[in-house]
Formats: C-alpha cells, sequence, structure tokens
C-alpha cells in the first residue's frame, strides 16, 4: 500500500472571498506505517482527512493510493469518527456486517470475518448488544471492528477518541496501539492530542495554520511495550515538551 499525496493545495471561496486551508502538503503513508497529523485550530487537519477519504477533492496537488488518484470514497479506506456513528437499531455484530454485506460477500464470510473483528476487539460477549447497551469505548471498538472488517488498505481516524473520558481514551490508546502490532494495519490518525500522536504513530507531521502546511516530521521511535510506563519516561516527556512548545509558538498571540 502506497498513500501519496503531493503538493496539495486547497482553497474554499472565490474571488475576493477566497482562502487558502491548505498549501502544498506533501507526504507518503507506506503498509504497515501509522501516521499522525497534528496541529492547531485552521491547520486544515481535518480537511486532509476529507480529501484522503474522497470526501472532496483538492483545488490543485494530487492524492493517489497504490498509484491511483482518488475520486470519491471507497472501500479501501475505511473511516473511524469521533462520534461513533453505530446504527442504533442493528446489534454490535450486525454494524460491522454492514459494510461487508454492502461489498457483496457471502453470508459464511460476513459471519466469519464479523466474528474474528469482534474478538480482534475483544467484544466478541457483545455481539448481540444494541449500541445504547455498550460503553462509549466499546462503542468505537464496535466501529473499528466494522472499518477493518471491510478490509480497508488504510484506516483513517479523525479525532477517534475525542469524545471519550481521560481513563477510557487511555484505554482504547493502547488498544489501538496492540491492534496495530497484532493485525498490522496501516492507519493515518487526525489529533489535537499531542500525547496521543507520540503515544499512537510512528511518524508525526506538525501543521501550521492559515493556511495549513507542514512544518516539522518526526519519528517517533519510542518503546511502547508497556504503554502506562512510557507515559512517564523521560524520552516521552521530552519529546512532547520538545513538539509542544513548536505548537504553541503556531498559536495566535492573544490581543493585550
Amino acid at each position: 500500500m502506497h498513500l501519496q499525496v503531493s503538493s496539495v493545495c486547497k482553497s474554499f471561496g472565490h474571488g475576493k472571498a477566497r482562502k487558502l486551508v491548505l498549501d502544498h502538503v506533501s507526504f507518503d503513508l507506506h503498509s504497515g506505517d501509522f501516521l499522525a497529523l497534528v496541529g492547531p485550530s485552521g491547520s486544515g487537519k481535518s480537511t486532509v482527512m476529507r480529501l484522503i477519504a474522497g470526501l472532496d477533492h483538492p483545488s490543485s496537488g494530487s492524492i493517489c493510493l497504490d498509484g491511483q488518484p482518488v475520486l470519491g470514497p471507497g472501500s479501501d479506506r475505511g473511516m473511524v469518527f469521533q462520534k461513533y456513528s453505530l446504527y442504533p437499531w442493528l446489534t454490535a455484530a450486525q454494524n460491522v456486517a454492514f459494510g461487508m454485506e454492502l461489498q457483496g460477500r457471502s453470508r459464511s464470510e460476513v459471519r466469519e470475518r464479523t466474528g474474528y473483528f469482534l474478538e480482534v476487539v475483544g467484544l466478541a460477549d457483545a455481539a448481540r448488544r444494541l449500541p445504547r447497551e455498550l460503553s462509549g469505548g466499546m462503542q468505537q471498538r464496535v466501529a473499528i471492528a466494522r472499518a477493518l472488517a471491510a478490509d480497508p488498505k488504510l484506516l483513517l481516524l479523525d479525532e477517534p477518541f475525542g469524545a471519550l473520558d481521560i481513563q477510557i481514551r487511555e484505554s482504547m490508546q493502547e488498544f489501538l496501539h496492540q491492534l496495530w502490532q497484532r493485525t498490522g494495519l496501516t492507519a493515518l490518525l487526525i489529533t489535537h492530542d499531542l500525547e496521543e500522536a507520540l503515544l499512537l504513530a510512528n511518524r508525526v507531521h506538525i501543521l501550521a495554520p492559515n493556511p495549513g502546511r507542514i512544518v516539522r516530521s518526526v519519528a517517533v521511535t519510542l518503546d511502547r511495550t508497556a504503554m502506562a510506563d512510557v507515559r512517564l519516561s523521560a524520552e516521552f516527556l521530552a519529546m512532547r515538551e520538545d513538539l509542544a512548545r513548536g505548537l504553541r509558538a503556531l498559536e495566535p498571540a492573544l490581543p493585550s
């Protein structure tokens, strides 16, 4: 898998009202990578995600997946939103099966893959429960299982844990890291949480705002064998503080 974002610009509006939101954004993502995009408001993180998902189109530049231009949404990209976006009238298993049924997979394959991915996310016992019977963290696991079951080349994560409280968020971060190690998934994470980016990604791109552009790229080589220990390690704290200073410098000054 190779995602290539090449000199992408995106503007909204026309004439004098035209606003440049993204300015020549370029990066690559390969199989097994976990990339995070971090930046303050106005840096275009969500716009980048929408363009890669095929929900919008660049004003200039190109986005290609395995050499083919991204022209619209497709099953080669699975998306997990901040809101759980589960169908409330379907059980956990039916939610996971939904995308595969749209793909026209056989009943036996849908049943087998549904059971497998519910087990992968630790929810095999919740297969017949409705979303309202599940906690926020469990609902998000179902959403991730649904995205993975459709066998996407790339998993797009749009601030997936932003609506969760801190304890559940931390457990979900650990879960997602373990899932990445176990399945070898390829993922792109959009987050405003620098700590989350460092805990999950093997590379972090920092975006500056107005217009959005990549100003720094950092490889993350932390030993995340024990996630709780990583958060307290000197290497992690130093990296977080270094990047936090850079992000603070990008924020607009408050009026005096």
